[in-house]
């Protein structure tokens, strides 16, 4: 019998949704028979979470990531947090506590107890109440693995997303966008497909201005940065095209054209991918030396603590995180 692979899932933000989901994600029997899942957090919270949701299991506190063949309680490494907390809003409390977590689980995965790591969603106003650095998880991560370059690839039903720059304002992306970090992005869209087994991937790039620039007319990007990366990238043998029109390459990704689009900015990339796959979307950080899934939506204090959030997103980046390889070809 195979073993199946040991998941550390990260609580989250106390006071948002993610003890909520987790809940109802390791109710679900297809996660019981898929991995073993355990959680990163607060026994406490986790059983509030339980008692909330309704959720016919209960909470029990391991010491260390044991490997069970079906797991039929939700399963906690305790981090002493305190069990007392805001709900519906951020706070330093809760920065510092989902800091603990989050180095917890990469600690259990570097060290090889756990296969990899789902990261419930965390509130970048408590990371900077609490004093932290970090804009948000994927940079935490990067920095506690010692890892400078890495990308973030967002997965779904119809779509995937490469995106070659993330959280900057509009007006500088035509400054970010060059041929290296487009190249890059390119080679980490080709990581991304081997970490999912896909063989030969079609990706496509996607043009920054209108129309793909018009051979110029429209705008430089595509002519200057964007087609010499794509050159290089063909001659390392990838399988890359383009650059395509912003306003068709999607639709063509979504009737099966391409596997992958190389997106040049968030919300190019983003809106598309969240129309299509907001409920079930995943965010994979590729480059990492651990793997790392997390549901592609926010906190929800809106909703949070209120037995209203849907777990379709959570359940899709635990059964990624269980298939996903770290073998790269390229």
């Amino acid at each position: 019998m195979i073993a199946m692979k040991r998941i550390a899932i990260t609580m989250g933000e106390p006071g948002g949704i993610g003890p909520e989901v987790i809940a109802k994600a390791l109710s679900e029997e297809e996660i019981r028979h898929l991995c073993n899942p355990i959680v990163i957090g607060s026994v406490g919270i986790m059983k509030e979470a339980v008692k909330l949701t309704g959720v016919s299991m209960e909470v029990k506190e391991l010491s260390e990531p044991f490997a069970s063949e079906v797991v039929d309680d939700v399963e906690v490494i305790d981090i002493q947090s305190p069990v007392s907390f805001k709900r519906r809003t951020p706070s330093a409390d809760a920065g510092r506590a989902v800091v603990e977590y989050i180095k917890k689980a990469v600690e259990l995965a570097l060290r090889g107890e756990v296969d990899a790591v789902v990261t419930a969603p965390i509130s970048k106003e408590s990371l900077k109440m609490a004093g932290y650095p970090w804009p948000g998880h994927t940079e935490m991560l990067a920095e506690l693995t010692g890892i400078e370059d890495y990308a973030m690839m967002f997965v779904g039903e119809s779509l995937r997303i490469m995106l070659c720059t993330r959280h900057i304002p509009l007006r500088d992306i035509s400054e970010m966008i060059d041929e290296p970090i487009i190249l890059k992005t390119i080679m980490f869209a080709q990581k991304g497909m081997d970490m999912l087994g896909i063989n030969e991937p079609r990706i496509a790039v996607a043009g920054l201005n209108p129309h793909a620039g018009e051979k110029g007319l429209l705008g430089r990007e595509e002519v200057e940065s964007i087609t010499p990366a794509i050159k290089k990238a063909k001659e390392k043998g990838i399988n890359v095209s383009g650059p395509y029109p912003p306003d068709v390459v999607f639709h063509r990704a979504y009737k099966g054209d391409f596997d992958i689009i190389v997106a040049m900015y968030h919300d190019q990339g983003l809106v598309p991918f969240k129309m299509l796959e907001f409920e079930k979307g995943v965010n994979v950080t590729v480059g990492l030396p651990i793997i790392r899934t997390s549901p592609d939506h926010g906190t929800g204090f809106d909703i949070a603590w209120k037995n209203m959030a849907n777990p379709s997103s959570m359940l899709e980046a635990i059964k990624l995180a269980s298939r996903l390889k770290l073998k790269y070809k390229a």
